[in-house]
């Protein structure tokens, strides 16, 4: 039985993968870790409470003492780093606390992983190589990193710590860097569920500037699969960027959802931009596709699916 340590469990990206994991393999045991922050939320995997290959343990990944004891206690033998603050917004107003979880706490669990000789998979973002231009090449494995929000700073650090113990202690790690994640379980802060939401309660979508504003988007299940794929087929101490290929600027994005939710055009709303609002991201999944890697969402496929799940949530249905 293969024993997992799944941080931030209880998150978007987190919840939607221990959920991939047990559909995929009967022989797999999934402990989960996680704070408990707003943004996780417990009723993401009710559906494995009381069941013996599950277990949830509430704990922050700073506390160094009680992760240690958990990982020898179980015989982990693999941890899978979710847990983060992710909100860029969020990181303006309070940059602090994105340090002390996406960095401290990552060189927590990398001394754990160091200590006790595990496989570690770092969950990081394309974020942290910056911004593109309209007509710049995809970001790709070689790209330099050059981060413009707290958010993607944090990150771009919690990425070179991994690489700095690969390089100095041996770990047996692998990172990889996703574009934005759109689906399911998504916290409603989020571009795609705050608009659906904000629909469905008869206000409007907001969106930043003039919303040219660029982003690759891959359905959350597509990245299960991409991870998956990497913890098997990846080379440790290798990096891989994963991509949907689908780049849609965010008025975009606002267009499909009013579209598909049958409400006018005029429920979109510009504010003022945000400092720091990177242009355009923009992935080469190339080294990953080497590896198999394909997607099985088309975005607007994906995206109907979202808006179906977001308004049964919204009517209090079971989802």
């Amino acid at each position: 039985m293969e024993k997992i340590l799944v941080t931030g469990g209880l998150g978007f990206i987190g919840a939607n993968f221990i959920k991939y994991m047990f559909r995929k393999y009967k022989d797999v045991e999934i402990f989960n870790y996680d704070k408990v922050t707003y943004a996780a939320n417990p009723d993401n995997l009710k559906e494995f409470e009381g069941k013996k290959e599950y277990h949830f343990i509430k704990g922050d990944i700073n506390n160094f003492e009680f992760l240690d004891y958990v990982v020898n206690k179980n015989k982990i033998g693999t941890i899978i780093h979710f847990a983060a603050e992710s909100h860029v917004d969020n990181s303006i107003k309070n940059p602090n606390v994105f340090v002390e979880t996406n960095v401290l706490g990552t060189m927590s669990i990398l001394n754990i992983v160091k200590r006790h000789n595990l496989r570690f998979h770092h969950i990081s973002t394309d974020e942290v190589f910056g911004s593109l231009g309209f007509s710049d090449k995809p970001f790709d494995e070689t790209s330099c990193y050059d981060p413009k929000s707290p958010y993607s700073a944090s990150k771009a650090a919690s990425d070179h710590l991994v690489r700095s113990y690969i390089n100095t202690f041996g770990i047996k790690a692998t990172i990889s860097n996703c574009g934005n994640n759109y689906g399911p379980l998504q916290h409603e802060e989020k571009l795609i569920p705050k608009s659906i939401t904000n629909i469905l309660k008869g206000e409007n979508i907001l969106i930043y500037g003039k919303g040219e504003n660029i982003r690759d988007w891959i359905h959350v299940q597509d990245h299960c699969r991409a991870i998956d794929l990497i913890l098997h087929k990846g080379k440790i101490g290798e990096t891989y960027c994963i991509s949907g290929r689908n780049e849609k600027s965010n008025i975009e994005i606002a267009r499909m959802i009013v579209r598909l939710m049958k409400v006018s055009q005029n429920r979109i709303e510009f504010i003022k931009d945000r400092p720091g609002h990177d242009l355009r991201y923009a992935i080469n999944d190339s080294k990953l596709r080497s590896l198999g890697f394909e997607p099985k969402y088309d975005f607007e496929t994906g995206l109907k699916e979202t808006i179906e799940y977001y308004k049964k949530k919204h009517q209090g249905e079971s989802i």
